[in-house]
């Protein structure tokens, strides 16, 4: 696969804060597809680009995009946020989309959607409604629950001392965690009251997903207060689901919009 559409550029933010933003976007039908990728992936990974060519063979319309600080977007990754990539999604997703939109979040980019959709739901008459969201093991809140609380004392005094603190990865060098991220993060934790997202959600979560346990997926699910809520818990599956069969299940329920 290629990334298909060509990259177009957006600034977003003012000043010091701007940042040009990346953005590949198809256009198609209704509803259009709007992809949220995790915490240091991008738009060419393989769950977006095969929900690109999805779109494409379904003349549907599709909009990925890179946070600041990731793939093809400029930015340094030390200054992302929660705020800063939420401020950015809703910049991307006002420019792009017109017309009902299912919003596909993976991992943080869940947590995005989440709020994403909470930012909708307070407009009025919004251009691009909500159709569904389809969530991908969602890590809402993972800077305090999922980070911070399970990060060793040495770590916790690093990050508050010295603003940062480089945390080992299994796919990769060591990648820093900065004391903004987790600071910021606190402003837009969900899990402590009810959810509202304003239209149907799917959940796909792995059994064997070593980064975003299955049980997080469970604290959400009691948190959406809509009856159109469905969990699918893959019981052989990781954090990654991008495995041809776990790409099936993401298209299905895609589809289902």
């Amino acid at each position: 696969m290629t990334n298909g559409t060509a990259a177009q550029f957006i600034e977003v933010g003012g000043g010091n804060a701007m940042r040009r933003i990346a953005v590949r976007a198809r256009d198609g039908n209704s509803p259009g597809l709007f992809w949220l990728g995790g915490f240091r992936s991008d738009m060419a990974g393989t769950k977006a680009l095969a929900l690109d060519a999805w779109a494409a063979e379904r003349g549907r319309a599709c909009v990925r995009f890179d946070y600041s600080g990731h793939g093809e977007s400029a930015g340094a990754f030390t200054d992302g946020t929660i705020g800063r990539w939420l401020e950015e999604s809703l910049a991307v997703f006002d420019a792009f989309c017109e017309g009902p939109q299912v919003v596909i979040g993976s991992s943080m980019g869940g947590w995005i959607a989440l709020l994403l959709a909470r930012a909708l739901a307070r407009r009025e008459a919004p251009r691009a409604p909500l159709a569904g969201l389809v969530l991908i093991a969602p890590a809402p809140d993972f800077t305090e629950e999922l980070m911070w609380k399970g990060f060793s004392p040495e770590a916790r005094s690093a990050i508050e001392t010295e603003g940062v603190w480089l945390r080992p990865s299994d796919y990769g060098d060591p990648y820093p965690i900065t004391r903004n991220l987790i600071e910021d993060g606190r402003r837009h934790l969900l899990l402590g009251g009810s959810i509202t997202t304003g239209c149907p959600v799917r959940i796909l979560q792995g059994a064997q997903d070593l980064d975003v346990p299955w049980r997080h997926a469970f604290a959400l699910t009691e948190r959406l207060p809509s009856d159109d809520v469905v969990l699918t818990m893959i019981r052989d599956g990781d954090h990654r689901l991008s495995r041809p069969q776990d790409i099936a299940r993401i298209l299905a329920a895609v589809a289902e919009f």
